[in-house]
């Protein structure tokens, strides 16, 4: 599953906001333990996490079924000069044991996989045995409660209540997405697969909502980025974080 590019097989869109999250996450962690992170990016594609966490001195694994995406990822690290730093194997959370034999990381990311997998809480389960204690996921989905309003504001009012009612958040049979999470469902979830201090964090709460035609420049981007952040920090941000188009969750490992 390419990351860096448009396509339907990918939830939630990875914003840069959640990008500097990761690269803090890692600098914390690697700050910690005093030497550089064992990385798992479960679906990571052509390497849009991998390739700068390697650059940053991290190990890290790319485990996706996309044999194109994972030659994309080679021909990334081979130009970066990190190639002995990223690994691509071909497989899915299904296979997770097999492809680590036994060998333990530091910090796991699944951005924009979860919607897609056949069962979410194995899924979720796998990558916390993956995880040494302690060790810390950084997880990235597709938000319902944002698409219901983007779909009430659009007018599109059956499409919406459908969203809202359907177990798996989708608005309808032509829905490109098979799920979308509620926080108290994901918090659910990370509990029953054993992870704790869990945050979830609203991104692009305005962004999917704003016609593309009022977003002109990098300047306008910045604007909705810096909204975005006070937003979610500020009055009612208990609230807000769950209207995001995406929901990134940090956890740890129990």
């Amino acid at each position: 599953m390419p990351d860096d590019q448009p396509r339907q097989r990918r939830g939630a869109a990875r914003p840069s906001a959640v990008v500097s999250a990761v690269d803090r996450i890692a600098d914390e962690c690697g700050t910690l333990l005093g030497r550089p992170l064992e990385v798992l990016d479960l679906g990571g594609g052509t390497g849009g996490v991998a390739v700068p966490l390697a650059e940053a001195g991290h190990r890290v694994t790319v485990v996706d079924p996309s044999p194109d995406a994972l030659a994309s990822l080679a021909r990334r690290a081979r130009e970066a000069g990190i190639e002995g730093r990223v690994t691509g194997v071909q497989g899915d959370g299904d296979s997770l044991d097999g492809i680590l034999a036994g060998r333990r990381v530091d910090l796991a990311c699944c951005h924009g996989t979860l919607e897609f997998v056949d069962d979410p809480a194995a899924t979720l389960r796998a990558i916390a045995q993956a995880l040494g204690q302690g060790g810390v996921l950084s997880l990235l989905v597709s938000g319902r409660l944002a698409v219901v309003f983007a779909k009430a504001i659009s007018g599109e009012f059956a499409q919406a209540r459908a969203a809202l009612v359907d177990p798996s958040g989708r608005w309808g049979s032509t829905d490109p997405l098979p799920r979308r999470f509620d926080v108290e469902q994901l918090e659910t979830l990370l509990a029953d697969a054993g992870f704790t201090d869990v945050v979830v964090r609203g991104t692009n709460i305005l962004g999917h909502l704003v016609p593309a035609s009022l977003i002109d420049s990098e300047a306008d981007r910045a604007a909705l980025a810096e909204l975005d952040d006070l937003l979610v920090s500020g009055p009612g941000r208990e609230f807000l974080r769950t209207l995001g188009n995406a929901l990134h969750v940090v956890a740890r490992r129990d």
